[in-house]
């Protein structure tokens, strides 16, 4: 598992506010480029302009020794920060001397968290909602996506719900198809704001040509949804939302994440889908992360994904016979049966995805998704059984 968050040590500097900047190597940076670049320096530091320095580990005691005053910005580069490439970006902070990567240019997992502040409190939510302001974060994701290089195939944007700072949301997914006019975007949202006709049609207004809307409906009772959301009158509210976008032609996948609390109504659910929703243009069903929420409430979410592959069978079964594109995500293959085959996805971010040691000898484990880091020390199948 990557950390994507590190707490290390700096130099003081009259630079006290976050500030995001480009990795590199490259002693021939431009010199236009280098007030935005951090430079992987050795010590002591020659290369001048840059807006930042990170020195190894090894040099850095000799770094606290040198004469640089606080006008340079210098971190140091430890070895949790050793996965940096060329091309990546981080936040720096002087504040707390952290550094958080945001983007790596090698990844097909790069996801922008916009908010933490939420109108759902879902039972099994892996990034807890919290009370705050942080619209500096909607800040952060603007300036970002100017310095995302253009030929990137995708990126995320996540939450919280991103959906909750209104017309900044689409003047954000706007931006982003000026700078990244060739980047697939996907959102995830529980698409309540979409219920609000004007909001939809601004949106489709953008014209993306690439921008998926991730919007959950856990059931086709209304009430077990609002349950499972822990709001009431949320299923009609999405609901609304998704028949606003399709209206408007814009692209939406459904989400169901498979739990106690779902897995009774999965099928069910994938029929209403069907029948009232068959426009919509993807539908995932998703394994638990054991994160946030789901570990506090796992006696009432945990149900073993070998326990339910018949039903996940029948569920892909059904969304097939309709024409559906489906995607299995999160689940492992020897606890999923073989006719789910060609909805099976390897999901799971790769900064977060891991395997059991038993996984070692399994000839299937280049095929198989693997579990997250989380589940991996929580809580995963019993029945993981390695392909000999």
């Amino acid at each position: 598992m990557l950390k994507l968050h590190v707490k290390t040590e700096s130099l003081p500097s009259l630079q006290t506010e976050s500030s995001l900047y480009t990795v590199t190597k490259n002693l021939n940076c431009p010199s236009t480029l280098r007030a935005n670049s951090v430079y992987i320096s050795d010590f002591p530091i020659t290369e001048i302009g840059f807006g930042a320095y990170l020195i190894p580990e090894k040099y850095w005691e000799s770094a606290t020794k040198g004469k640089y005053g606080t006008k340079l910005n210098i971190f140091k580069f430890n070895d949790h920060l050793s996965y940096l490439r060329e091309g990546d970006i981080i936040r720096m902070s002087q504040q707390n001397s952290s550094i958080s990567c945001l983007y790596r240019k090698s990844s097909n997992h790069n996801t922008i968290l916009l908010t933490e502040r939420c109108n759902h409190y879902c039972l099994m939510c892996s990034q807890p909602p919290k009370k705050r302001d942080d619209s500096g974060l909607l800040d952060e994701a603007l300036k970002l996506v100017e310095m995302i290089p253009t030929e990137t195939n995708n990126i995320g944007f996540s939450g919280g719900e991103p959906t909750i700072y209104g017309d900044d949301f689409i003047k954000l997914i706007n931006k982003t198809k000026s700078y990244l006019p060739k980047t697939a975007i996907d959102v995830l949202t529980n698409g309540r704001a979409f219920h609000n006709k004007s909001f939809a049609r601004k949106y489709s207004e953008i014209e993306h040509p690439n921008c998926l809307l991730g919007i959950p409906i856990y059931s086709d009772d209304p009430v077990r949804h609002d349950y499972v959301v822990q709001s009431k009158g949320a299923f009609d509210q999405t609901v609304g939302g998704i028949l606003n976008l399709k209206s408007y032609n814009q692209r939406v996948e459904i989400r169901i994440v498979i739990h106690k609390q779902t897995i009774e109504r999965l099928v069910k659910t994938c029929e209403f889908i069907c029948r009232n929703l068959l426009f919509v243009d993807h539908v995932a069903l998703m394994g638990l992360e054991m994160m946030g929420f789901t570990r506090a409430n796992l006696k009432d979410l945990w149900v073993d994904p070998y326990d339910y592959k018949e039903i996940l069978s029948e569920a892909v079964s059904v969304l097939d016979s309709y024409g559906i594109t489906n995607s299995v995500y999160n689940h492992q293959l020897c606890v999923v049966n073989p006719d789910v085959k060609n909805s099976y996805v390897k999901s799971i971010s790769d900064w977060k995805n891991e395997y059991l040691d038993i996984c070692t000898s399994c000839s299937r484990k280049s095929e198989c998704g693997g579990f997250f880091s989380s589940s991996k020390i929580y809580r995963h199948s019993d029945h993981i059984t390695p392909y000999i």
